[in-house]
């Protein structure tokens, strides 16, 4: 990455894409970002600001190309960072021509598991769309895009094979808000990211029904060790499950009041069907999808883990959030 500047593609109309772009343009630099809605990109190029998400972030216009065509955001950008829900991803780029993407950086904001092929972002990027893995990146928490609207003080870690790559990204994303930390774990943390929506999803269904802070730190702390059990016999590498990218995602997602997974599970949790609760949230709890792909992809390591099979009987096997969470009980310490 031998060139001081590269053009900057963001993939996404939500609030974490959304919360994106407004870090990467405190800096002097033109940003292209692709929207699907073609009503929000035009309401934004009128009115400075995205009308279905963080309204209240106003946007420098001059900063921005923006378009709701995917192949005119993409060509002229060398590095592309993909912020759309996983349920969305492969719909995207289904039809896509890979050729498009040859060259580019992909640095993967996706907080999910792209549930058509029960793969993570890097791996999908990979095995779908050729991309190499020394052109892969994610970005990942602790981090919610309502606290980035704020400004208030926000960490990111930044994950890449290429250390290079990784350290440049940095420099694009570093502000007077935003600290961040270089890692070379993909796989750790792109897994980690997923697992924490699951265990959100407990922490809410269980704040639904009535258990208090004491149960919820055994939860958590039992949830940080599924993750790390799994992470390790998936991808087994030495890494520090208790850094932030790791037990500081899982704790800002199962606690904070900003977090869908967690308030999907709290309507549960609650007595809210999970279908009326989807409705009634009107955004994508990513851990929806993530539990029953885990719970696949988990059939071939055999990982014990008994939150998410938790999660997984209340939401997919309809078992009652009391006696399951009750049961789930006994087998934490």
């Amino acid at each position: 990455m031998a060139e001081n500047h590269k053009k900057i593609g963001v993939i996404g109309g939500g609030s974490w894409a959304t919360a994106l772009v407004k870090i990467l343009t405190s800096q002097d630099h033109i940003i292209n970002w692709w929207m699907y809605n073609e009503a929000s990109a035009e309401h934004l190029l009128k009115f400075k600001h995205n009308p279905k998400y963080i309204q209240s972030i106003e946007f420098d216009l001059e900063k921005l190309f923006i378009s709701t065509d995917l192949k005119e955001i993409i060509e002229p950008s060398d590095i592309l960072i993909i912020a759309t829900p996983s349920a969305y991803l492969h719909g995207l780029f289904t039809d896509f021509p890979k050729d498009l993407l040859k060259g580019k950086i992909i640095f993967s904001a996706v907080k999910g598991i792209i549930p058509e092929a029960n793969l993570i972002p890097g791996q999908y990027y990979h095995n779908y769309l050729d991309v190499p893995y020394d052109n892969i990146g994610i970005i990942c928490g602790p981090c919610h895009a309502e606290e980035v609207a704020l400004e208030r003080l926000s960490y990111l870690t930044i994950a890449a094979q290429d250390e290079e790559m990784a350290e440049y990204m940095e420099s694009r994303i570093q502000n007077r808000y935003i600290k961040t930390t270089v890692s070379d774990d993909i796989f750790g943390a792109e897994y980690s990211a997923v697992l924490k929506n699951v265990y959100s999803i407990a922490s809410g269904i269980c704040s639904g029904l009535g258990y208090g802070d004491n149960f919820q730190s055994v939860l958590v702390s039992n949830a940080i060790q599924e993750i790390e059990n799994f992470i390790d016999e998936v991808s087994p590498i030495h890494r520090d499950v208790k850094s932030s990218a790791y037990l500081g995602d899982l704790l800002v997602t199962a606690y904070s009041k900003f977090s869908r997974n967690r308030t999907f599970g709290y309507m549960i949790g609650k007595g809210y069907s999970v279908k009326i609760a989807q409705l009634e949230m009107d955004m994508i709890a990513e851990g929806y999808h993530a539990t029953k792909c885990i719970m696949e992809i988990n059939k071939e390591y055999g990982v014990e883990m008994p939150i998410l099979e938790a999660v997984n009987n209340v939401i997919y096997e309809r078992i009652s959030p009391f006696i399951e969470m009750r049961i789930l009980s006994e087998k934490l310490s």
